[in-house]
């Protein structure tokens, strides 16, 4: 149990990070937080069994810069869903791909790269999808996400049920609604 993760909130509640359980319970006993909600199943101890927190709130404003989305790759990952945008394939087994080789002039940004499976990586080659014959599932973009978590952890958060009213929503990353 010591290794399930904790969703911190700033005192404002803004996500500021995730932790593990040892370093929520350490703020929590240095009086630096408090439990916002707890898990349902409980943390056993030495001495008994105690509630275990699921959600933390700082006591006291963390101050830090307005946070800026990285380019990396694990963000264009994250973006595209693990989910490769020529033929669908999905895995963590990706690699990622120029949609305009970089010896034509594409640059390493939002627009320009995407979420590949080797197979389709090397079925392009240094083409453009159009000489490769190949088609986007769906052009690429920036997020219009403000990342106070990074945005793979952000992906990961927003599927934890207890954690989804403490974390901003962006249309883009809307989890698909079951009752329609």
């Amino acid at each position: 149990m010591i290794s399930h993760e904790v969703l911190v909130l700033n005192n404002n509640y803004e996500p500021l990070n995730v932790c593990n359980m040892r370093r929520a319970l350490s703020l929590l006993m240095l009086g630096k937080a408090e439990v916002l909600q707890q898990r349902d199943v409980p943390l056993a101890t030495v001495r008994g069994e105690v509630s275990a927190p699921s959600i933390v709130k700082m006591r006291y404003t963390v101050r830090r810069p307005m946070p800026q989305l990285r380019l990396s790759r694990h963000s264009i990952l994250a973006r595209d869903n693990y989910c490769c945008q020529y033929c669908g394939a999905k895995g963590k087994d990706l690699t990622i791909d120029h949609v305009v080789p970089r010896w034509v002039g594409g640059e390493n940004s939002w627009e320009n790269l995407v979420a590949c499976c080797r197979r389709c990586n090397l079925k392009k080659a240094d083409k453009t999808p159009l000489q490769a014959g190949m088609k986007l599932s769906r052009k690429p973009r920036r997020p219009h996400f403000v990342p106070y978590l990074s945005l793979p952890l952000y992906l990961k958060a927003q599927n934890r049920t207890d954690w989804q009213d403490y974390l901003p929503q962006f249309e883009e990353f809307a989890m698909p609604n079951i009752s329609n």
